[in-house]
């Protein structure tokens, strides 16, 4: 079907694209906001966006005689999954957020394109078997991450180090996308994950920073374009697009944010980079689109790739 094509193909390749010219405007933001500040006002204009279109779905149904998901299991679904998806988005935005402090945008598309090959490796903890062109994406991607981020006298940055910790926060907020998609309104959850992540970065913002609307308020763009696009658009064509669909397709288009970062950082910002960075860039996208590869054996031996960010 038609409808299932857009949702599977466009909505994923969307979904990259804002995210891949979002971190153009996170890396502006940084320079004047502090992180948790940030963050509490991303998600608090996510929620609002979403609370609305929540509203104006359900009202839609309601008038077309359509059900509308309710019921004791489903209101406790969709709190528990809104409480761990949340808490999850929301220690990996701050990591992210923190680390683009110090680090480009188009550094920080790539490291964070990583929760593509942790998330397979995470199936060993849960008694999966992982391929061998998945254990070969891992290598790749840390030669990658070698000639992206490691300097002279192997020292890392802070700033590369904070986005590599975020890629593991992804890696499990995708997982807990997956497992609750299923039970609940993808519309919904996206709202009640961003209410979550709402009440964690304003306690964070309160007890850690100081928030002036001095500061805030230059980046008002950068906080409306995240918390509309990325965080109220986005994350919500992630959760429509992952519900039924095929996951190595899915989560190759996603994982072309990385890509997205990099010339969006060049083009709007002038980012540079050396000559072996662009080349851990190179492995990097290498390590992410072999980790897509569809397997011949039984899938069902295997952990699914993963299926786009958070």
């Amino acid at each position: 079907m038609q409808s299932d094509f857009i949702r599977q193909n466009v909505f994923p390749t969307l979904a990259a694209f804002i995210w891949g010219t979002a971190f153009v405007a996170q890396s502006v933001a940084a320079e004047s906001v502090q992180a948790f500040t940030f963050n509490a006002a991303r998600s608090v204009v996510a929620f609002l966006f979403l609370l609305l279109l929540c509203i104006g779905i359900r009202t839609w149904r309601r008038r077309r005689g359509e059900p509308i998901p309710g019921g004791a299991s489903y209101r406790r679904d969709l709190l528990l999954g809104g409480v761990c998806c949340g808490l999850a988005l929301a220690i990996a935005t701050y990591l992210q957020q923190k680390g683009l402090e110090t680090t480009t945008a188009g550094k920080a598309g790539f490291i964070t394109a990583l929760y593509i090959v942790i998330v397979p490796v995470c199936g060993l903890f849960m008694h999966k078997k992982v391929r061998g062109l998945v254990w070969l994406s891992v290598a790749l991607a840390v030669c990658g991450l070698y000639f992206l981020c490691i300097k002279d006298g192997f020292a890392i940055s802070s700033g590369d180090f904070l986005v590599l910790l975020c890629a593991f926060c992804f890696s499990g907020h995708i997982l807990l996308i997956d497992h609750f998609t299923t039970r609940v309104d993808g519309v919904e959850l996206s709202c009640a994950q961003f209410l979550v992540m709402t009440l964690f970065s304003s306690t964070g913002m309160l007890l850690t920073e100081t928030p002036a609307w001095d500061t805030l308020a230059p980046a008002m763009g950068s906080v409306l374009y995240v918390g509309i696009l990325s965080s109220g658009v986005a994350y919500t064509l992630q959760i429509l697009a992952q519900k039924g669909s095929n996951p190595t397709t899915v989560s190759l288009l996603l994982s072309l944010e990385a890509v997205f970062a990099t010339l969006s950082g060049a083009i709007i910002l002038h980012d540079q980079m050396a000559g072996r960075e662009y080349f851990g860039c190179v492995l990097m996208f290498t390590a992410v689109m072999l980790a897509q590869l569809p397997d011949r054996r039984k899938p069902e031996k295997l952990l699914a790739p993963a299926k786009g960010k958070a």
